[in-house]
């Protein structure tokens, strides 16, 4: 935790900065994730940020262990009236260092795939650091989907990132950006000159 918190602190602040100045009409651009908009999404990782082992614990609880219910309690809990001040929230809870009782590699999935379900709508490019990204896919491919992973869709294919120390699978190849084939991995949709290799229909659909 102590190589990741950093790199999640860095990419709180740079999602900060991408939007701190966008107009009003775009926070409800809808994001990468189905149902949330672009300020849902920022709602989302201002509830990730405060959240702690045994808090999460009592709201899974408390949702019937619902995490689809749990999520959707923590957006309206967080989100403001105006997205400004919740961009403030996410702000002040930057720093911190708390967490679900997770694998410390999904707080990298968190910021990654989160900040590219906000950024990719809008038109927002940003170079994120290669290696933590290459560590958040691996952790995907050991995760299932049932628990927020993607290793299923990578089944009976080979990953080979284009700009990253990563090649995992057998199979058809598919070649990309290690954050490419994250959000592939985790069931965002990707273009489709983003990937290339016999294996690369398969992995978007």
């Amino acid at each position: 935790m102590t190589e990741i918190w950093p790199v999640v602190h860095a990419e709180r602040q740079a999602l900060i900065r991408d939007l701190d100045a966008l107009p009003a009409l775009d926070w409800a651009t809808p994001s990468l994730c189905p149902g949330w908009d672009v300020h849902d999404v920022l709602a989302h990782l201002v509830d990730d940020a405060r959240t702690t082992r045994l808090g999460f614990l009592r709201r899974l609880a408390a949702a019937g262990f619902d995490f689809d219910r749990c999520n959707a309690r923590g957006i309206t809990r967080e989100r403001r009236a105006d997205p400004h001040s919740t961009l403030a929230a996410l702000r002040a809870v930057s720093g911190r260092t708390t967490s679900a009782p997770a694998p410390p590699a999904t707080r990298l999935v968190e910021a990654f795939v989160h900040g590219e379900d906000i950024r990719r709508p809008l038109g927002i490019e940003r170079a994120c650091p290669t290696a933590p990204v290459a560590e958040a896919l691996r952790h995907q491919l050991r995760t299932r989907v049932q628990f927020g992973g993607g290793r299923e869709r990578a089944e009976g294919l080979r990953l080979v990132a284009t700009d990253a120390a990563l090649d995992v699978g057998t199979g058809p190849e598919v070649r990309g950006s290690a954050l490419v084939l994250l959000l592939a991995v985790s069931g965002r949709p990707v273009g489709p000159e983003e990937l290339t290799g016999p294996g690369a229909a398969g992995l978007v659909r």
